[in-house]
């Protein structure tokens, strides 16, 4: 069991950034960023393998960058040129399964509490 430990999320302009961090207590294969919208169901955003393969979601792709720090055990999401869309519940996710770069909840098997974003309108 990997517990995780998501902070740095907040409100930003449209147009702005925020700089997203996971910790991580245990070992993990796969590490990802999900988002949640009231009413919606959870989406997939990024994941990065201990290797350093990275996946992201389309909405956010050529705005987010992921990275991870494997020495530190942390995870990060650079979210530039918000928007309003991104607002949501951000969780850090861990995942055992070499299904981990489709970031399907499913395929993942331990959650943080989650960080809200707000971009407002």
């Amino acid at each position: 069991q990997v517990q995780l430990e998501e902070s740095g999320g907040g409100s930003a302009q449209r147009g702005g950034s925020l700089r997203l961090s996971c910790r991580a207590f245990g070992h993990a294969w796969a590490l990802a960023w999900f988002r949640q919208a009231p009413g919606k169901e959870r989406e997939g955003v990024a994941g990065v393998s201990l290797h350093g393969d990275v996946t992201y979601g389309d909405s956010v792709k050529g705005r987010f960058t992921t990275s991870r720090d494997n020495a530190q055990s942390t995870l990060y999401l650079q979210m530039d040129n918000l928007e309003p869309g991104d607002t949501a519940m951000y969780y850090c996710a861990a995942s055992s399964s070499d299904l981990w770069s489709q970031l399907r909840p499913r395929d993942f098997d331990d959650w943080g509490q989650g960080t809200q974003v707000t971009v407002p309108s």
